[in-house]
């Protein structure tokens, strides 16, 4: 099993990367795209659907019995128990207005838990992965969550998601301030997962995140040595799930201030 999750792990990492070289090659030629919106602050262009196209061509060629699930495509059910879930570029919204802060994601699941997963940031050429049992790593260093135990001593990230009450991520943000803490947001939910793993973070919070932009960050934080609050394996791909991860020094605290601004 680690054997075979090992080559997917390094199978998804060279993909994602490529994947992100094709993104890369709209992010420079951003005035040609056609650009739609899904609904409010819900964008989708050409590059997102031809990036996912691209990225499911290659695992059908690699691994044809594995389902897959992505962002802009139908899900493809598949015979092997495994299923690659994928978003081709997260962070549209900062994509089509020329910030550099987007990501190509790839996780892989077996029978509802995260076996594998890889988030590669294009503009800086930086890659955070791992694999279940097999530990985190950022271009072939391996990395660790904070170790701090105050929320004074770094950020915490949150984003919004608008499938659920707009005045609860306030709420927190208003808690955390309180308590000596300062908020950060740069609108990839997986890369701020990422900077969590990696320490830069010392938590991530969003109320509700869909698979593909939550699977494999919050792997990549438990293979850190932090600590997530587990999603349902049953539910989890079809319908999403409350996001709180963060450094094991800080998670409870962390913890507690959703309970109160969410109303767990």
């Amino acid at each position: 099993m680690a054997g075979d999750n090992n080559d997917r792990m390094l199978f998804a990492t060279a993909l994602a990367q490529r994947g992100g070289e094709l993104g890369m090659q709209y992010f420079r030629q951003l005035e040609t795209l056609t650009i739609e919106s899904k609904g409010h602050q819900d964008l989708v262009s050409e590059a997102d659907r031809n990036v996912e196209t691209f990225i499911r061509q290659e695992l059908a060629a690699q691994y044809p019995e594995d389902g897959v699930i992505g962002e802009e495509h139908a899900a493809l059910v598949g015979g092997s128990g495994y299923t690659w879930v994928i978003d081709p570029i997260d962070g549209t919204a900062n994509f089509l207005r020329g910030i550099p802060a987007w990501t190509v994601v790839i996780a892989c699941v077996k029978d509802g838990v995260t076996v594998v997963g890889v988030i590669h940031e294009p503009s800086t050429g930086e890659t955070f992965y791992g694999r279940r049992g097999g530990g985190a790593f950022l271009n072939n260093r391996a990395i660790k969550t904070s170790p701090t135990t105050s929320l004074t001593q770094g950020s915490v990230g949150t984003g919004f998601s608008n499938r659920r009450e707009a005045r609860n991520i306030a709420n927190l943000i208003d808690l955390l301030l309180q308590e000596g803490g300062v908020f950060f947001r740069n609108a990839s939910g997986a890369l701020m997962l990422a900077y969590v793993a990696s320490g830069r973070l010392l938590a991530y919070v969003e109320e509700h995140m869909n698979a593909w932009d939550c699977l494999a960050g919050m792997l990549l934080v438990e293979e850190a040595g932090g600590l997530v609050v587990t999603p349902d394996p049953k539910t989890v791909l079809e319908e999403g799930t409350l996001v709180i991860a963060g450094g094991k020094g800080v998670f409870d605290k962390v913890h507690a201030l959703c309970k109160q601004a969410f109303s767990l």
